[in-house]
């Protein structure tokens, strides 16, 4: 009997399914990401009014981010905000790639919901020269987390479920055949 830590690679018959469900899961944060970002922009037009109470710990309130987390790499120039749009694009890739070549279901979603977030981020990035930032989680004046938009959310939980998986998770050696 398989022991719940053992690391149980997908095989080869269902290797393009889990592609699909990796690509699957990116294409619906994208189209989240994107679909909400409208309904922020459009619907409550949030960019005139700045900010909408929703709950006691939740706002609405626009931001432009020119930068990547926490005010790192801010754009001032049209080139650095070409370079960002390349940087993002190659770490999508990157990240593409490894979604394409993983056999764990678990990680493929992981990927997914980080490929998607990113695509969604260098869309804002490059339609607009800025990412559209929106969820403001509060309690009172402590705000734990920067403003945020989907794809920021599911970049961090794909990312967390990745280290959590690697760092609770083990692969066992194959036990040597005698000779």
């Amino acid at each position: 009997m398989a022991d719940a830590a053992e690391i149980v690679y997908v095989p080869a018959a269902r290797f393009g399914k889990i592609r699909l469900i990796g690509l699957a899961t990116a294409l619906a944060v994208l189209i989240l990401d994107q679909a909400a970002k409208w309904i922020v922009t459009y619907i409550f037009q949030l960019r005139e009014r700045i900010e909408i109470s929703l709950l006691p710990f939740f706002r609405l309130s626009w931001t432009e981010n020119r930068g990547v987390s926490m005010g790192f790499l801010t754009t001032d120039s049209d080139l650095e905000r070409w370079l960002l749009v390349g940087l993002t694009a190659a770490i999508a890739a990157f990240v593409a790639a490894w979604l394409w070549r993983e056999r764990r279901r678990d990680d493929v979603v992981a990927l997914g919901l980080v490929l998607g977030g990113a695509l969604g981020n260098i869309i804002d990035r490059v339609r607009l020269g800025y990412v559209v930032d929106y969820a403001d989680l509060h309690f009172g004046d402590i705000h734990p987390f920067l403003v945020f938009n989907v794809g920021d959310a599911a970049i961090t939980i794909g990312v967390l479920l990745l280290v959590l998986r690697a760092l609770l998770t083990r692969e066992r050696k194959p036990p040597q055949k005698d000779e």
